[in-house]
């Protein structure tokens, strides 16, 4: 028998208007976001802010790619579970949901497992696949090592709180990123200069924190309020539903795990021309691009819930509505936030450098890199609204086409075709004397933003076309209804 709790929370997505639900539903999911966006900015710039911080910035970086692919697994095997569940819960099937989420949990639970012994064992010759040196690698060992060993927590504490969020209960889903953040944030000074533990006091903040997390959200989902359980009778891997959960998940799995690559392949082209500066700058991009990817995710996610309930219950103008909604957000945030970056940008890289060189070269960088950030809000938006809905293959497309296809054939290609134009050599002349090609280098973070604007065009018209072909009679009304 439903609680209380629960049928407001499902009334609420049946027919609570869709702005103030969107509001209701986004805010907690984006004041989380900010939260985590202000968590790994501390967390950076306490790491930049050591006495050799610049080699302690890039030796994160090239850390960064097996964060990343830990990250994708909780994308994988909790997002992808999670869309399932909300559509479930929207065709009242209670006990498919619960199902549904005890596979994730297992699912998660393994492959934590699993990463942890792999990086423990191989931690040292994936770093110099990923791009150290002998300046990083020895920093970069310490980090990731016990980094590693906090991989169960991490999976469980992101992964199944998309099943809190899924269920309307954003507040939670929230608090659930506060406590680890803020715990975090207490912890690395303590850990990196309290105790002069350096880059391995971060990494020991960061699994004790999300430790605690994992403890609250799991706490969350055993109990009373949650509108569907972790149910032991469930821990016995389902074939089909496995195979749902990948399916569904594999778009946000190839996204993150692609992202890893990305990295990657930057780490490595920007070695080779730019040296440990242009890496260290890398770090500082993708810190500062959380400015506008994570509370993009905030948003999507606040919309995720009423786009899958209503699908799930056959209520398709609802989802248009709700579709229309997140897409304007989320574009007009992207603009507004890059833009206030692009003309601000001394004044945010400031945070992580304090070198003067490395500041100009790194200010420079981040303006080349964040004009994608004006599109990618169209790509977000449609991205997840893909995934709500339950479009596998049109999603897993759509993620890989951004990175794969277009990113890192360009961060190859681009260095030896726009790095020896006239142009490439006017862009990067302020910072020629920092790094021994600055042209290539340019060429390089130049790849970044040519790439987020074909995507965000291609998705969005692709997405329209799906809308067109498959709710069209729903989406005239809602067009109609803004005339």
């Amino acid at each position: 028998m439903k609680s209380w709790c629960t049928m407001e929370k499902t009334k609420d997505l049946e027919y609570k208007k869709i702005p103030g639900l969107l509001i209701s539903l986004a805010i907690p999911a984006i004041v989380a976001q900010l939260i985590n966006i202000i968590y790994n900015l501390v967390d950076r710039i306490y790491i930049g802010q050591m006495i050799d911080g610049n080699i302690a910035m890039a030796s994160l970086g090239v850390a960064l790619p097996i964060i990343t692919f830990i990250m994708a697994f909780t994308q994988l095997f909790g997002n992808g579970g999670s869309f399932l569940a909300a559509i479930k819960i929207g065709q009242n099937d209670s006990d498919g949901a619960e199902n549904i989420m005890t596979n994730s949990f297992v699912l998660l639970i393994s492959s934590g497992i699993i990463i942890t012994i792999i990086i423990l064992l191989f931690n040292e010759p994936l770093l110099l696949l990923f791009g150290a040196n002998g300046q990083t690698l020895p920093m970069a060992i310490e980090y990731i090592t016990i980094y590693s060993l906090g991989t169960i927590f991490v999976q469980i504490a992101m992964g199944m709180n998309s099943y809190i969020n899924t269920q309307g209960f954003a507040e939670i889903g929230m608090k659930s990123v506060l406590i680890g953040a803020l715990l975090n944030i207490i912890l690395d000074p303590i850990f990196i200069f309290g105790f002069d533990m350096g880059v391995k006091g971060a990494a020991l903040a960061t699994i004790i924190s999300q430790g605690v997390s994992c403890v609250w959200v799991l706490s969350f989902l055993f109990g009373e309020k949650s509108t569907i359980k972790i149910r032991r009778k469930y821990f016995k891997l389902n074939f089909k539903i496995v195979l749902g959960i990948c399916a569904l998940g594999l778009s946000p799995f190839i996204m993150s795990s692609t992202e890893s690559l990305v990295q990657i392949v930057f780490n490595s082209q920007l070695e080779k021309y730019g040296g440990t500066l242009a890496v260290g700058a890398m770090i500082v991009i993708l810190s500062v691009y959380q400015l506008v990817t994570l509370p993009l995710h905030g948003i999507t996610h606040g919309a995720q819930p009423i786009i899958s309930y209503n699908y799930g219950a056959k209520n398709y103008v609802r989802v248009c509505e709700a579709i229309k909604l997140s897409f304007i957000i989320s574009f007009a945030y992207s603009i507004i936030v890059s833009g206030f970056i692009i003309l601000f940008a001394p004044y945010v890289t400031r945070m992580f450098v304090n070198d003067p060189d490395t500041l100009i070269f790194t200010t420079w960088a981040v303006r080349i890199y964040i004009i994608g950030g004006m599109s990618y809000g169209a790509q977000m938006s449609c991205q997840h609204a893909f995934m709500a809905l339950g479009q596998a293959k049109i999603s897993v497309f759509m993620a890989v086409f951004r990175k794969l296809i277009l990113l890192i054939p360009f961060i190859y290609l681009f260095p030896l075709t726009i790095g020896n134009t006239q142009f490439a050599f006017d862009i990067s002349l302020i910072v020629a004397s920092f790094v021994h090609d600055a042209p290539k280098v340019f060429a390089i973070f130049f790849a970044g933003p040519v790439s987020d604007i074909i995507a965000a065009i291609v998705t969005t018209i692709t997405f329209y076309i799906f809308l067109k072909r498959h709710l069209k009679k729903d989406l005239n009304k809602v067009l109609d209804s803004s005339d």
